[in-house]
């Protein structure tokens, strides 16, 4: 099992997720006309993208990214796997489980990967435009204005206007999840449609301007026309995929079976510099396993060609198949400046017997990473103590310098003991026992002192005699490592006087009840972040914890609050930095998780016949987006009956 995923990380998807997460002529405002002083006295900014510390890396010429290879071959086709099912292609619906990549018909005023991959790949902050050519904007950000490019168009061949934005952003106020509706309508205060190629928004005043114009820039655009047609809803589940206008649209698929994703290859937007050397494929393929030995002997036969590998065990034990002797399938081990996911146990807090601190402090004990990383993962683990692993705002030591001052000027929300205590660390144990006796014993204390002790049956009970009753969801879908890691976890609980039992569901089951957040502890992760913005308040915020899938802890807490509300005001990098190290320092104080280890690398097998620029961007590996297909290997690889 792999902490840190190959697959699409919280990264690798920070726009377009935390960006979901969350009447005047033309002539009359002066468009147009850089450095004109509008009647609040702001001087406009005009550009061609967005920083919210206004210091983009590429200049409005720029020929494309750094990191790609603008000369990559286009054709081709890259299959990759999935497990579990899926029964519909709208992924925005409330019910249900859409198949993976179906939201990629989408495209935004400021672009975006389709498959996830942040743009772009080499900087934190920047959004440039797509759909718009040119946002625009007072310095104070209480408006903005997106000028759309006229050549846009949906995959069926009709222009995309700013009346489509309008149509759209109406659209997930009524018929999106209720936490994202709810934010939008408290920072947006109107859309309005100046022409059919331009859009403003207004943004309600008292509140911070961070990711105000990234939030509305980073929306999905749809065709009105087609919902109209169609009679589809945005919240129902559905086979037909969103008209939208991206590079690629939906081929084939077979329900729990298969996804072909294909290159439109009248796609409006391959002029732009953004989409120089991207988008390579001519078609991306999907298949669907309903467990993880038939998933990788497919990979083994050729049935698809691309595995990021996500277990260790067979990392270490499993790649000695012929194709591996042969040459046919290689393995690559990349690396990425991305934090490893912050994968671990995860506390339901709508659950009152865990909402004591010292309850989830016990129950962290009972997890023995050092014997778990050496008995099940064969040592290529490493512990994981932040949410924001080895970056420069993961929380060290006590607070100090602008962390301390940005703690300081909170008040009275901050507990006297995080100025004094280290930032909590994930603890060491026995490697050669599953139990570790001295965290049994301060594990038992912690409980005693919150109000549990053992019956005569060893059953942790309350002062009523009740016991503490747990139960473990997972999926059918786990692979056998995580199984026994979590099956392992929940025979240490139950060492320690915990009823603890495991219930495995299917997939659907799995998803509607982590939706409802009915579980008491599931293996899953919660987002990593290393900038700012309101999609924190999904992420960790209070607000929205009981209907927030972003939360599934369902965290709330008045400290962590008041540490996003003051990060959106933070005026530099440096403040922002700070803010955020607080933040992970609250998140680590509350152990509203017991951290999984990590791998730091990316481990990538793959029929050879892939390649990649040399030097990959620090956000993404990018293996959907700029990687690109040689056609004489897979030839080669055909002719030899290594691929179909």
């Amino acid at each position: 099992m792999l902490q840190k995923s190959n697959k699409p990380n919280f990264t690798e998807m920070t726009r377009r997720n935390m960006l979901t997460l969350m009447g005047s002529s033309v002539a009359a405002l002066g468009l147009g006309m850089p450095g004109r002083v509008y009647a609040d006295d702001d001087e406009i900014i005009k550009s061609h993208g967005y920083s919210f510390f206004g210091d983009l890396k590429y200049p409005a010429d720029f020929p494309h990214f750094d990191y790609v290879n603008p000369n990559a071959p286009k054709g081709g086709e890259i299959s990759v796997s999935t497990r579990g099912t899926f029964d519909g292609m709208n992924r925005f619906a409330s019910k249900g489980r859409s198949g993976l990549y179906s939201g990629l018909t989408g495209e935004s005023l400021f672009a975006d990967g389709p498959f996830g991959t942040p743009i772009p790949s080499d900087s934190l902050t920047d959004s440039y435009g797509l759909l718009a050519h040119t946002v625009e904007y007072p310095k104070n950000k209480k408006w903005c204005i997106f000028h759309m490019r006229p050549e846009a168009r949906f995959s069926d061949g009709s222009p995309v206007t700013a009346h489509d934005v309008l149509f759209t952003h109406n659209l997930f106020l009524e018929q999106g999840i209720r936490s994202y509706a709810r934010a939008v309508k408290q920072r947006i205060s109107g859309a309005e449609v100046l022409d059919d190629h331009t859009i403003r928004y207004s943004f309600v005043d008292g509140i911070s301007r961070r990711s105000l114009v990234s939030q509305v820039g980073g929306t999905n655009v749809f065709s009105k026309a087609w919902y109209e047609k169609t009679g589809e809803r945005l919240d129902e589940p559905s086979l037909m995929t969103q008209m939208g206008s991206g590079p690629y649209v939906v081929d084939d698929f077979e329900i729990n079976r298969y996804i072909v994703y294909k290159r439109n290859p009248e796609y409006w937007g391959w002029h732009l510099p953004i989409n120089q050397g991207r988008h390579n494929y001519d078609r991306v393929r999907v298949e669907y396993f309903a467990d993880d030995a038939a998933e990788f002997e497919a990979f083994k036969a050729g049935v698809y060609t691309f595995r990021p590998e996500g277990s260790t065990k067979r990392w270490a034990t499993g790649y000695d198949f012929p194709a591996i002797d042969k040459g046919h399938v290689k393995r690559e081990t990349l690396t990425s400046g991305t934090p490893p996911s912050p994968v671990g146990f995860i506390f339901n807090l709508q659950r009152e017997k865990l909402q004591d601190v010292r309850v989830r402090e016990a129950m962290s004990l009972a997890f023995n990473f050092e014997w778990t990383s050496a008995s099940l993962q064969f040592g290529l683990t490493e512990q994981r103590h932040s949410f924001v692993e080895g970056t420069e705002i993961e929380a060290k030591g006590v607070p100090e310098g602008r962390e301390k001052a940005f703690l300081e000027s909170l008040g009275d929300v901050v507990p006297p003991e995080l100025f004094t205590q280290d930032a909590v660390r994930a603890h060491s144990s026995d490697p050669k026992s599953t139990v570790d006796r001295r965290n049994k014993r301060k594990g038992l204390k912690l409980m005693q002192d919150a109000g549990w002790v053992p019956g005569s049956d060893g059953i942790l009970r309350d002062a009523d005699g009740a016991a503490f009753e747990f139960e473990f969801m997972l999926s059918s879908a786990t692979s056998d490592t995580a199984e026994a890691i979590i099956t392992t976890y929940v025979e240490n609980l139950k060492s320690y006087g915990f009823d603890a039992k495991m219930e495995k569901v299917d997939s659907a089951q799995m998803q509607q009840r982590f939706l409802d957040k009915d579980f008491d502890m599931i293996y899953s992760r919660h987002h990593s972040f290393q900038t700012s913005g309101t999609g924190l308040n999904q992420l960790y915020g209070s607000e929205t914890a009981v209907v927030s899938s972003w939360n599934p802890s369902s965290l709330q807490s008045d400290l962590v609050d008041a540490i996003i509300k003051a990060s959106l005001d933070t005026k530099s990098r440096e403040e922002e930095v700070a803010s955020l190290m607080a933040l992970d320092r609250a998140l680590r104080y509350h152990r509203i998780q017991v951290p999984g280890g990590f791998v730091a690398d990316n481990w990538i097998a793959s029929y050879d016949m892939f390649e990649h620029p040399e030097e990959l961007p620090p956000l993404a590996v990018g293996y959907l987006d700029f990687w690109w297909f040689n056609q004489e290997k897979y030839e080669a690889l055909k002719a030899a009956g290594a691929v179909r």
